[in-house]
Protein backbone atom coordinates (compact mmCIF):
# COMPACT_ATOMS: atom_id res chain seq x y z
CA UNK A 1 0.00 0.00 0.00
CA UNK A 2 1.48 2.96 -0.71
CA UNK A 3 2.02 6.87 1.20
CA UNK A 4 -1.25 8.19 0.33
CA UNK A 5 -3.37 5.16 1.08
CA UNK A 6 -1.85 5.04 4.41
CA UNK A 7 -2.46 8.51 5.01
CA UNK A 8 -6.00 8.19 4.18
CA UNK A 9 -6.52 5.02 6.15
CA UNK A 10 -4.92 7.01 9.38
CA UNK A 11 -7.30 10.06 8.62
CA UNK A 12 -10.09 7.65 8.90
CA UNK A 13 -9.12 6.26 12.07
CA UNK A 14 -8.61 9.53 13.41
CA UNK A 15 -11.85 11.04 12.75
CA UNK A 16 -13.46 7.76 14.18
CA UNK A 17 -11.30 8.37 17.61
CA UNK A 18 -12.95 12.26 17.36
CA UNK A 19 -16.24 11.08 17.03
CA UNK A 20 -17.47 13.59 19.18
CA UNK A 21 -16.10 16.56 16.23
CA UNK A 22 -18.83 18.42 15.84
CA UNK A 23 -18.01 17.97 11.21
CA UNK A 24 -18.04 14.26 12.07
CA UNK A 25 -21.54 14.06 14.24
CA UNK A 26 -22.92 16.05 11.09
CA UNK A 27 -21.55 14.03 8.40
CA UNK A 28 -21.79 10.64 10.38
CA UNK A 29 -24.71 10.55 13.03
CA UNK A 30 -24.14 7.02 13.74
CA UNK A 31 -20.41 7.50 14.67
CA UNK A 32 -21.60 10.49 16.53
CA UNK A 33 -24.56 7.97 18.69
CA UNK A 34 -21.89 5.59 19.38
CA UNK A 35 -20.00 7.97 20.61
CA UNK A 36 -22.50 9.87 23.15
CA UNK A 37 -25.28 7.89 22.88
CA UNK A 38 -26.84 10.08 25.42
CA UNK A 39 -26.91 13.06 23.34
CA UNK A 40 -29.19 11.14 20.92
CA UNK A 41 -31.41 10.01 23.08
CA UNK A 42 -30.69 6.70 24.23
CA UNK A 43 -30.41 5.15 27.60
CA UNK A 44 -28.02 2.49 28.84
CA UNK A 45 -28.80 -0.65 29.85
CA UNK A 46 -26.27 -3.41 31.02
CA UNK A 47 -24.08 -5.54 28.72
CA UNK A 48 -23.18 -1.90 26.92
CA UNK A 49 -26.54 -1.93 25.33
CA UNK A 50 -28.16 1.81 24.44
CA UNK A 51 -31.51 2.10 24.07
CA UNK A 52 -34.16 4.67 22.78
CA UNK A 53 -35.30 6.42 25.77
CA UNK A 54 -39.00 6.01 25.23
CA UNK A 55 -38.84 2.36 24.60
CA UNK A 56 -41.11 0.50 27.40
CA UNK A 57 -40.34 -2.30 30.24
CA UNK A 58 -41.51 -5.18 28.02
CA UNK A 59 -39.29 -3.33 24.61
CA UNK A 60 -35.84 -3.12 27.28
CA UNK A 61 -36.18 -6.81 28.44
CA UNK A 62 -37.02 -7.91 24.95
CA UNK A 63 -34.03 -6.04 23.44
CA UNK A 64 -31.83 -7.69 26.51
CA UNK A 65 -32.99 -11.21 25.71
CA UNK A 66 -32.72 -10.85 21.76
CA UNK A 67 -28.82 -9.51 22.05
CA UNK A 68 -28.27 -12.81 24.97
CA UNK A 69 -29.18 -15.41 21.73
CA UNK A 70 -27.82 -13.15 19.23
CA UNK A 71 -24.27 -13.12 21.63
CA UNK A 72 -24.89 -16.80 21.72
CA UNK A 73 -24.79 -17.72 18.51
CA UNK A 74 -21.58 -15.56 17.56
CA UNK A 75 -19.65 -17.11 20.75
CA UNK A 76 -20.71 -20.91 19.58
CA UNK A 77 -19.83 -19.96 15.74
CA UNK A 78 -16.36 -18.42 16.72
CA UNK A 79 -15.65 -20.72 20.12
CA UNK A 80 -15.62 -16.95 21.72
CA UNK A 81 -16.93 -13.56 21.48
CA UNK A 82 -13.80 -11.71 21.81
CA UNK A 83 -15.61 -8.13 21.44
CA UNK A 84 -18.68 -6.01 23.45
CA UNK A 85 -19.42 -3.26 20.97
CA UNK A 86 -21.52 -0.38 21.56
CA UNK A 87 -25.25 -1.16 20.91
CA UNK A 88 -27.22 1.57 20.03
CA UNK A 89 -31.31 0.27 19.53
CA UNK A 90 -34.16 2.44 18.54
CA UNK A 91 -37.65 1.25 18.90
CA UNK A 92 -38.75 3.67 16.71
CA UNK A 93 -38.68 5.16 13.45
CA UNK A 94 -37.85 8.64 14.28
CA UNK A 95 -34.91 7.29 16.53
CA UNK A 96 -33.53 5.43 13.21
CA UNK A 97 -34.05 8.74 11.20
CA UNK A 98 -31.75 10.62 13.73
CA UNK A 99 -28.87 8.27 12.75
CA UNK A 100 -29.76 8.25 9.11
CA UNK A 101 -29.70 4.65 8.77
CA UNK A 102 -33.80 4.55 7.35
CA UNK A 103 -34.06 1.67 5.44
CA UNK A 104 -31.83 -0.95 6.94
CA UNK A 105 -32.53 -3.46 9.77
CA UNK A 106 -29.02 -2.59 11.48
CA UNK A 107 -25.52 -1.91 10.48
CA UNK A 108 -22.44 -2.83 12.11
CA UNK A 109 -19.25 0.40 12.33
CA UNK A 110 -15.68 -1.45 12.59
CA UNK A 111 -15.70 -3.63 15.42
CA UNK A 112 -17.03 -0.47 17.69
CA UNK A 113 -20.81 -0.22 17.39
CA UNK A 114 -23.83 -1.69 15.88
CA UNK A 115 -27.75 -0.34 15.43
CA UNK A 116 -30.38 -1.66 15.29
CA UNK A 117 -33.72 -0.55 13.78
CA UNK A 118 -37.15 -1.31 15.11
CA UNK A 119 -37.42 -4.38 12.73
CA UNK A 120 -34.08 -5.36 13.30
CA UNK A 121 -34.42 -6.32 17.10
CA UNK A 122 -34.40 -9.54 16.46
CA UNK A 123 -31.69 -12.33 16.98
CA UNK A 124 -30.84 -13.16 13.43
CA UNK A 125 -30.69 -9.18 12.55
CA UNK A 126 -28.29 -8.99 15.41
CA UNK A 127 -26.23 -11.93 14.90
CA UNK A 128 -25.65 -10.88 11.37
CA UNK A 129 -23.83 -7.86 12.70
CA UNK A 130 -22.31 -8.90 15.79
CA UNK A 131 -20.92 -11.90 13.51
CA UNK A 132 -18.89 -8.86 11.02
CA UNK A 133 -18.27 -6.98 14.23
CA UNK A 134 -16.35 -10.47 15.68
CA UNK A 135 -14.96 -10.95 12.44
CA UNK A 136 -13.49 -7.37 11.72
CA UNK A 137 -12.18 -7.23 15.19
CA UNK A 138 -10.31 -10.79 14.76
CA UNK A 139 -8.91 -9.24 11.74
CA UNK A 140 -8.30 -5.66 13.09
CA UNK A 141 -9.34 -2.25 12.10
CA UNK A 142 -6.49 -1.13 9.24
CA UNK A 143 -6.60 -4.38 8.07
CA UNK A 144 -10.54 -4.52 7.29
CA UNK A 145 -10.27 -0.61 6.41
CA UNK A 146 -7.69 -1.91 3.96
CA UNK A 147 -10.72 -4.63 2.20
CA UNK A 148 -8.21 -8.08 2.90
CA UNK A 149 -11.26 -9.95 3.23
CA UNK A 150 -13.98 -9.61 0.60
CA UNK A 151 -17.33 -8.28 1.25
CA UNK A 152 -19.35 -11.25 -0.44
CA UNK A 153 -17.14 -13.74 2.21
CA UNK A 154 -17.86 -11.45 5.64
CA UNK A 155 -21.42 -11.02 4.42
CA UNK A 156 -21.73 -14.84 3.53
CA UNK A 157 -20.55 -15.34 7.06
CA UNK A 158 -22.79 -13.39 8.67
CA UNK A 159 -25.48 -15.41 7.03
CA UNK A 160 -24.19 -18.62 8.49
CA UNK A 161 -23.68 -17.54 11.83
CA UNK A 162 -27.24 -15.98 11.73
CA UNK A 163 -28.54 -18.92 10.46
CA UNK A 164 -30.78 -16.55 8.49
CA UNK A 165 -33.19 -18.91 6.91
CA UNK A 166 -34.34 -16.42 4.11
CA UNK A 167 -30.91 -16.75 2.11
CA UNK A 168 -30.02 -20.40 3.85
CA UNK A 169 -31.84 -23.77 4.31
CA UNK A 170 -31.71 -24.85 7.98
CA UNK A 171 -28.25 -26.62 9.10
CA UNK A 172 -29.03 -29.85 8.95
CA UNK A 173 -30.08 -30.06 5.31
CA UNK A 174 -28.11 -32.13 2.95
CA UNK A 175 -27.50 -29.18 0.93
CA UNK A 176 -28.34 -25.40 2.29
CA UNK A 177 -28.11 -23.68 -1.06
CA UNK A 178 -30.93 -21.95 -1.82
CA UNK A 179 -29.00 -19.83 -5.14
CA UNK A 180 -25.83 -21.87 -6.14
CA UNK A 181 -23.94 -19.39 -8.28
CA UNK A 182 -20.23 -19.53 -10.02
CA UNK A 183 -19.95 -15.64 -10.98
CA UNK A 184 -17.57 -13.48 -9.80
CA UNK A 185 -19.08 -11.90 -6.53
CA UNK A 186 -18.86 -7.91 -4.83
CA UNK A 187 -15.33 -8.15 -3.00
CA UNK A 188 -15.19 -4.52 -2.21
CA UNK A 189 -17.47 -2.75 0.21
CA UNK A 190 -18.87 0.04 -2.09
CA UNK A 191 -18.91 -3.03 -4.90
CA UNK A 192 -21.27 -4.44 -2.75
CA UNK A 193 -23.38 -1.81 -1.68
CA UNK A 194 -23.69 -0.53 -5.53
CA UNK A 195 -24.91 -4.72 -6.47
CA UNK A 196 -27.41 -4.36 -3.35
CA UNK A 197 -29.30 -1.35 -5.14
CA UNK A 198 -29.00 -2.91 -8.82
CA UNK A 199 -29.99 -6.67 -7.87
CA UNK A 200 -32.34 -8.69 -5.87
CA UNK A 201 -30.83 -8.05 -2.30
CA UNK A 202 -32.02 -11.73 -1.60
CA UNK A 203 -30.60 -12.95 -4.24
CA UNK A 204 -26.91 -11.57 -3.80
CA UNK A 205 -27.10 -12.75 -0.04
CA UNK A 206 -28.18 -16.33 -1.16
CA UNK A 207 -25.17 -16.57 -3.43
CA UNK A 208 -22.44 -15.43 -0.71
CA UNK A 209 -23.85 -17.47 1.99
CA UNK A 210 -24.26 -20.58 -0.64
CA UNK A 211 -20.34 -20.24 -1.73
CA UNK A 212 -19.64 -19.85 2.25
CA UNK A 213 -21.81 -22.79 3.29
CA UNK A 214 -20.33 -25.31 0.62
CA UNK A 215 -16.50 -24.25 1.18
CA UNK A 216 -17.31 -24.77 5.08
CA UNK A 217 -18.67 -27.44 4.71
CA UNK A 218 -15.86 -29.38 2.42
CA UNK A 219 -13.28 -28.13 4.81
CA UNK A 220 -14.81 -28.62 8.46
CA UNK A 221 -17.40 -26.10 9.54
CA UNK A 222 -16.58 -22.87 11.69
CA UNK A 223 -13.14 -23.96 12.75
CA UNK A 224 -12.15 -23.08 8.67
CA UNK A 225 -13.53 -19.83 8.71
CA UNK A 226 -11.76 -18.85 12.07
CA UNK A 227 -8.65 -20.60 10.94
CA UNK A 228 -8.79 -18.15 7.74
CA UNK A 229 -9.59 -15.31 9.47
CA UNK A 230 -7.13 -15.72 11.64
CA UNK A 231 -4.25 -16.28 8.87
CA UNK A 232 -5.33 -13.14 7.13
CA UNK A 233 -4.81 -11.19 10.54
CA UNK A 234 -1.53 -12.52 10.48
CA UNK A 235 -0.37 -11.24 6.93
CA UNK A 236 -1.20 -13.63 4.77
CA UNK A 237 -3.26 -12.38 1.56
CA UNK A 238 -7.48 -13.97 1.89
CA UNK A 239 -6.54 -15.41 -1.82
CA UNK A 240 -3.57 -17.23 -0.63
CA UNK A 241 -5.24 -18.53 2.97
CA UNK A 242 -8.98 -19.31 1.04
CA UNK A 243 -6.54 -21.69 -1.82
CA UNK A 244 -5.02 -23.09 1.29
CA UNK A 245 -8.32 -23.75 3.03
CA UNK A 246 -9.76 -25.48 -0.07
Amino acid sequence: MNLRAVLIVCGVLVALVLLGAAGTVLAFPFGGAAACPACYGFERLPANIFIERAASPEQRAQVAAVLEQARGRVAAFYDSADTQPRVLVCVSDDCYRRIRSAGSRGNALLDLALQLSPRGIDPVIAAHELSHIELHHRIGRIRHLMGVIPAWFDEGVAVVVSDDRRYLMPPDAADRCLVRSDEALPSGMFEWRREMGRNDNRQLYAKAACRVADWMRAKGGATTVTRLVARVAGGTSFGEAYAAER
